[in-house]
C-alpha cells in the first residue's frame, strides 16, 4: 500500500475511485478486526486469524459490489488490488526480504482464492453444512469450535445486510456489516 500510496502521491491526490476503494478497504479492516470475533467467536487473534476475518468479509463484499454490476466490479477490483497492496507491506513489516515478498504475497492471493471459491460456493446454493465447514477449515484451521455455528450465522445476516447496500453506501465505506452476537444463531 506504500507503494501505491507514494505512486499517488507523485502524481497529486488519489482519483475518487482509489479513494472510494480506501473506504472499502478501510470499512473491511475494521469490520475484520472486531473483538468479539476474537472473543466470543473464539478466532485466533494471530496473523491467520486476521488474515482469515478480513478474507471474510471481502468476500461478502465483493459478492455484493459484482452484483451491482460493472462499476461494482471495478470498485470490488480495485479494493482488491489495495488489499493485497495492503499484504505486502505487512509482510515486509515482519521482517521478510524482498526476495521472498512475492512468494509470501502469492500464496496469500492462492488462500484468498480458496477461501472465496468456498464461500462463494456454499451461499450462492444455502449449503449451511458446506459454510460451517469451510469456516472451520479456514478460521479455526480444522480445530473444533463451539463459534462456527454463530460465525455461519454472520455470514448470512451479513450477506443479506450488504444486500440492501447500494454502490453508493460502499463508495462512502458506509456498507454496514451487522453485529456479531454468539447464541442468536439460526439454525438450518
Amino acid at each position: 500500500m506504500r507503494l501505491l500510496r507514494t505512486a499517488l502521491a507523485a502524481f497529486g491526490r488519489p482519483t475518487p475511485e482509489i479513494a472510494a476503494a480506501e473506504r472499502v478497504h478501510q470499512m473491511l479492516s475494521a469490520a475484520a478486526r472486531r473483538p468479539e470475533f476474537y472473543l466470543a467467536g473464539e478466532v485466533p487473534d494471530t496473523i491467520d486469524g486476521r488474515f482469515d476475518l478480513l478474507a471474510l468479509h471481502a468476500v461478502l463484499a465483493f459478492r455484493r459490489l459484482t452484483a451491482l454490476g460493472p462499476e461494482g466490479t471495478r470498485l470490488a477490483q480495485r479494493t482488491c488490488d489495495l488489499m493485497f497492496a495492503a499484504f505486502d507491506d505487512a509482510v515486509r513489516s515482519l521482517g521478510v526480504g524482498d526476495m521472498g515478498v512475492p512468494h509470501k504475497v502469492r500464496a496469500m492471493a492462492t488462500a484468498y482464492g480458496g477461501r472465496a471459491e468456498a464461500y462463494n460456493a456454499a451461499l450462492d446454493t444455502g449449503d449451511r453444512a458446506a459454510l460451517e465447514a469451510a469456516l472451520a477449515r479456514n478460521l479455526y484451521r480444522g480445530k473444533d469450535s463451539a463459534a462456527v455455528p454463530a460465525i455461519a450465522s454472520y455470514v448470512e445476516t451479513a450477506g443479506e445486510a450488504l444486500a440492501q447496500c447500494s454502490l453508493a453506501d460502499f463508495e462512502a465505506g458506509k456498507a454496514l456489516f451487522p453485529s456479531f452476537a454468539p447464541g442468536e444463531e439460526r439454525r438450518p
